[in-house]
């Protein structure tokens, strides 16, 4: 019988980000349920307390706190003995609203969480994930297409894309594999969670852009009844893609999740330009 040092040494393990609720939160349990030892972190202690009583391994880790990327990663590998299998950067945050009226500390905010801080805890473990661990990173259909009134969140998983491309190409020698991941309408909190940090940041009122604000976004944003997207799929569908990413031996580069992702994707390369200004700027 193999001793359970030599059974926690062999298990696969896979530290997730932004697992209170949605995609991040339905890739832990089902990791685990499929034997994995999964890290859940979060960036509140309430939501790690919440995710330890339902049996996961869970601390917290808050991309814009240097120090908290710091202590998580500390944790991760001394609960591993310095190895990690897989990371899954899921945690982000949207500021609805147009560009111009993005102040300039807001947009170094967003950019802590949604790109730097993610960075930042990729190379913090790749010492530790080599020679053949998996990155995987979880963008978004709107880092292939930009929208108005979601620049912001737009510019973070653009330069998310370009950054996990340069790592593969970076070790495109090697047995490392980083991957990008592009869901479209997944039922996330990621609506609710923005209204905070529009809210904090966003002067509508006084915008050239209201008329949009009034028509288009504050309904949006506020109104609980707007329904499934039609496109959309459930938070099981990224994790069906996460798996591949981590269990696949040669896996893609990128998993696009729900046809409003593959539909864009096809926009985008064949149609022309001034048609996809007209299609983007309706929406």
């Amino acid at each position: 019988m193999a001793s359970p040092i030599v059974g926690a040494m062999t298990q696969k393990t896979i530290l997730i980000t932004g697992c209170s609720s949605g995609i991040g939160y339905d890739a832990a349990h089902s990791l685990h349920k499929r034997g994995w030892r999964v890290f859940a972190t979060c960036r509140q202690e309430a939501d790690c307390a919440r995710l330890r009583d339902e049996g996961l391994e869970s601390f917290q880790l808050d991309y814009a706190n240097e120090q908290s990327i710091a202590e998580a990663v500390k944790e991760t590998l001394s609960r591993t003995c310095g190895r990690l299998d897989a990371l899954f950067n899921n945690g982000a945050y949207a500021i609805p609203g147009a560009t111009e009226d993005l102040p300039r500390d807001a947009l170094r905010a967003i950019f802590e969480t949604n790109l730097f801080g993610q960075f930042d805890l990729i190379n913090r473990l790749l010492p530790a994930m080599r020679p053949a661990g998996r990155v995987v990173n979880c963008s978004s259909v709107l880092g292939i297409a930009a929208l108005r009134m979601r620049g912001a969140y737009c510019a973070t998983k653009f330069a998310m894309e370009a950054m996990t491309d340069a790592l593969r190409y970076e070790n495109h020698d090697h047995e490392m594999r980083f991957i990008s991941i592009q869901p479209g309408p997944i039922p996330t909190k990621i609506r609710a969670n923005s209204i905070p940090h529009f809210e904090k940041w966003i002067d509508w009122e006084n915008s050239a852009q209201r008329s949009v604000y009034e028509d288009k976004l504050l309904p949006r944003l506020y109104n609980d009844n707007n329904g499934p997207d039609r496109f959309e799929l459930p938070c099981s569908a990224v994790t069906d893609a996460l798996i591949k990413a981590i269990e696949a031996k040669n896996p893609k580069p990128r998993y696009m999740v729900t046809k409003a992702t593959v539909l864009t994707e096809i926009m985008r390369r064949f149609l022309p330009k001034r048609l996809l200004d007209r299609i983007y700027a309706s929406m």
